[in-house]
C-alpha cells in the first residue's frame, strides 16, 4: 500500500553548502537555520519573505533561541552567544573533552528546561569519533554520550518522558528514558531504522500528535514515523537528495520548513536536482511544538 505523499515546495533558492539545523523560534515569530560550511546562521521571516544572515568564524552546526535575548549557536569549538543587533559571539563554554582539530559540532536543540543539547561528529566522519554533549545554564559542560559518528535529530516526546536521538552511521533512531529534572538519559533501545536504499537519517522533530519526522541524506524526502510502533506513516518528497534537517513553524506551527545540501555533489548530480541547498516548504496537515529556549 502506497504511502500518503506530499510534495516540498521550492521555497529560498540559497545554494547552501550544507543548510542544517531549521529552528522556529518563538521568541520572533521567524525562521532560523544555519550553512554549516558556509559558516552562515540565517533568519527568515515569512511575514516579509526577507532573509537575514550573520557570518561566523568557524563552522556553525546549531542555533537556538536564547531567553535573555539573540541566539545561541553551536560551533566548531564550542557553544557561544550571538548578539543578533551587533553580530557578536561570544564564547559561552567549550567541553574538555572536545577536541576542534578532530570534530566539530553538528546538530543540536534544547530540552524543555532550557539545556541545550548538541553533539559532535569526526571532522573526516570517521566513526566513534563524536560525542553528545549537554550545556545547561550555569554549570560545567557534561559529556553524556560517546563513540557517536554524526550527532543528529534531537528530539524530545511531547510528554517529555522520551528523548529520540540519531546517530546517522548506524542509520537508526534510539529512543532513551529521559529524566527532565536531571537531564539524565537511561535505558537505549532502537525506535526504528530508515530501510536500505532510503539514504541516512539526519535532522528530525516531532508533531504535536507525537510522530517524528525524520530527514534523509541521501534519499530525497522527509517521512512521518510512529516511533512507539516503528512504522512509516508518510512521506514528503523533496527536490534535493541530500535532505538535512526540518522544523514547524508559523504562526500555527503547521508549516514544515525542510533545509537541505549541496556539498561534496558532482556537477551531474546538480543538474539533476539543481534546487540542492535550497530551503523547502510544505503543509503536510499536523501542526508541530514549540522549539525548547536556552535558558541562560
Amino acid at each position: 500500500m502506497a504511502l500518503p505523499t506530499t510534495q516540498a515546495e521550492l521555497l529560498l533558492d540559497l545554494k547552501a553548502a550544507l543548510g542544517e539545523g531549521a529552528l522556529w523560534n518563538p521568541l520572533t515569530a521567524r525562521l532560523n537555520f544555519v550553512d554549516i560550511a558556509g559558516k552562515k546562521v540565517h533568519e527568515y521571516d515569512p511575514g516579509t519573505r526577507a532573509l537575514r544572515s550573520w557570518a561566523t568564524p568557524e563552522k556553525v552546526g546549531t542555533v537556538v533561541p536564547r531567553r535573555s535575548g539573540g541566539l545561541v549557536v553551536a560551533l566548531a569549538g564550542g557553544v557561544a552567544a550571538l548578539n543578533t543587533a551587533s553580530g557578536q559571539l561570544t564564547f559561552l563554554a567549550k567541553p574538555a573533552e572536545h577536541d576542534p582539530a578532530q570534530c566539530r559540532f553538528n546538530d543540536g536543540k534544547c530540552d524543555p528546561q532550557g539545556r541545550l543539547w548538541a553533539g559532535t561528529m569526526s571532522i573526516t566522519e570517521k566513526k566513534g569519533q563524536g560525542a553528545l554533549y549537554c550545556f545547561a545554564p550555569g554549570a560545567s559542560p557534561r559529556q553524556v554520550l560517546t563513540d557517536i559518528g554524526i550527532s543528529n535529530g534531537l528530539v524530545w516526546s511531547v510528554d517529555g518522558t522520551r528523548f529520540y536521538y540519531i546517530d546517522s552511521l548506524t542509520a537508526r533512531i534510539d529512543v532513551f528514558d529521559f529524566d527532565s529534572a536531571s537531564g539524565n538519559l537511561r535505558n537505549r533501545r532502537t525506535a526504528f531504522a530508515v530501510p536500505e536504499g532510503q539514504g541516512l537519517p539526519d535532522g528530525s522533530t516531532l508533531d504535536a500528535e507525537g510522530m517524528l519526522w525524520v530527514c534523509h541524506w541521501d534519499g530525497w524526502q522527509v517521512s512521518r514515523w510512529d516511533p512507539v510502533r516503528g512504522v512509516c506513516l508518510a512521506v514528503v518528497k523533496v527536490d534535493a537528495p541530500q535532505v538535512t534537517s526540518c522544523a514547524f513553524g508559523g504562526p500555527d506551527l503547521k508549516t514544515l520548513y525542510i533545509t537541505s545540501a549541496r556539498e561534496g555533489m558532482a556537477a551531474e548530480q546538480l543538474a539533476q536536482a539543481p534546487a540542492s541547498g535550497g530551503l523547502f516548504v510544505c503543509h503536510p496537515g499536523v501542526a508541530g511544538i514549540p522549539a525548547g529556549i536556552y535558558a541562560g
